[in-house]
């Protein structure tokens, strides 16, 4: 892999943070019922990291050469609560992996700057997995 192929891999990354904050928006907006307050909250702490993460990996594909993308892919409107947090589930648990990947790639390249800018990302992309497959009692 080269230089310009990983900025096109940051930027697949950068669109899905962007589905991140606009699903975790919509459900943070539309999850009803008192056993899910506190997990309302703890969505609203993920959001505010989905943004970081964003800024993020734009400064990481500008800083590389290349121009941080628009794209937001489409989102599924989900039925229910259970739906929207497997459906959010699904989201992190993919992003944690193409993190991994990218930690790893990074450094394949010779970026260990890079690489430890996206370690954070791997960090809490981790803890929102653990949040949620908690909150759907897995």
């Amino acid at each position: 892999m080269d230089q310009k192929a990983f900025v096109e891999l940051l930027n697949q990354d950068l669109s899905t943070e962007y589905q991140s904050i606009v699903q975790y928006t919509q459900h943070i907006a539309t999850i009803k019922g008192a056993q899910y307050q506190a997990l309302i909250e703890e969505l609203r702490n993920h959001v505010n990291q989905e943004l970081t993460h964003a800024m993020t990996l734009a400064e990481q594909v500008d800083f590389l050469g290349g121009v941080p993308t628009v794209a937001v892919p489409d989102i599924p409107n989900e039925p229910d609560e259970d739906a929207a947090l497997r459906q959010d589930l699904a989201l992190e648990t993919a992003q944690l992996q193409r993190y991994r990947d990218r930690v790893a790639q990074a450094g394949e390249l010779g970026l260990p700057d890079v690489a430890e800018a996206l370690k954070p990302l791997l960090t809490q992309t981790q803890d929102h997995v653990m949040d949620l497959q908690t909150a759907l009692g897995q």
